[in-house]
């Protein structure tokens, strides 16, 4: 190789490298004309295969897809494990994640979390006739859950004492069956427990402080401000128009199974009051 042919080859390695130092996330997606969307893999209502038509559907495979409208471009789901929601972002294999993804210190140091567009919270149900009223009452106590779950914590967190299992319906047999005094679970779970409880078992109400509040975001890769910036003008024009609203009645409104309304709006993570989960 001659001096020039060296000279033209380390002049086109240093651009190449250059050129993906300095790449935006937000200007491939706008070219390629596509967003990769991360959703769960089956957790419905967030995203699961239709039964009948194997399509992935769900309350985060809409909201991913009024974000590529809102952009302009078409919506590739990409079904993840709950594992793998945070390293399909680090890793590229995605370009954002739509999974009912909550805001923890551990998961912001290695992603880029959008403006949150709901607050999960972590709810006590006990039986009617409990005479407690807030979490404080329940210091000290036993109380179910699901092992390894956030749930978990937050019963720790309240310096409760935790009795788990490996999932809800034996977490909230244990409370009919009087071995814990209540349980904790997400708001979905534990809302749709207290409507079955009318009709079977012990009759169960919830309590009206949340144990613990799990901010729900968008996950990217840091390091992107032109995307972050973009998702979170979209999250907000969503927000004002309504469109998150529809979407959440349509997956977990009053007229479906979890009888849940929205009251949350897209607002900056530094305005909400909440212990951030480690």
């Amino acid at each position: 190789m001659n001096m020039t042919s060296w000279t033209l080859s380390i002049a086109l390695a240093t651009t190449a490298l250059a050129g993906s130092a300095n790449a935006d996330q937000l200007a491939d997606i706008m070219t390629a004309k596509v967003i990769r969307c991360g959703t769960f893999a089956d957790v419905p209502p967030f995203a699961s295969p239709d039964p009948k038509t194997r399509e992935m559907v769900g309350f985060d495979v809409d909201l991913c897809g009024a974000i590529a409208q809102a952009l302009g471009v078409k919506p590739e789901i990409k079904p993840v494990s709950v594992e793998a929601r945070v390293p399909e972002v680090k890793l590229g294999h995605v370009d954002i994640a739509v999974a009912n993804l909550a805001y923890t210190v551990s998961r912001s140091e290695q992603i880029q979390f959008s403006d949150p567009y709901y607050l999960a919270k972590e709810m006590l149900i006990v039986k009617v006739g409990d005479a407690g009223q807030k979490k404080a009452d329940f210091a000290g106590v036993r109380l179910a859950s699901t092992k390894g779950s956030t749930s978990e914590l937050s019963i720790r967190l309240n310096k409760s004492q935790p009795l788990t299992f490996q999932d809800t319906g034996s977490a909230y047999l244990a409370v009919q069956q009087g071995k814990a005094r209540g349980m904790v679970a997400n708001t979905m779970t534990t809302t749709k427990i207290v409507n079955e409880s009318k009709t079977k078992g012990a009759e169960m109400r919830m309590i009206d402080e949340p144990m613990l509040y799990q901010p729900i975001g968008i996950g990217m890769k840091k390091d992107e401000p032109a995307l972050t910036a973009k998702i979170n003008e979209v999250l907000v024009s969503l927000d004002k128009s309504g469109e998150i609203n529809k979407i959440w009645d349509k997956w977990l409104g009053p007229n479906t199974e979890y009888k849940m309304t929205r009251t949350d709006k897209v607002v900056p993570i530094t305005e909400l009051k909440f212990d951030p989960i480690p």
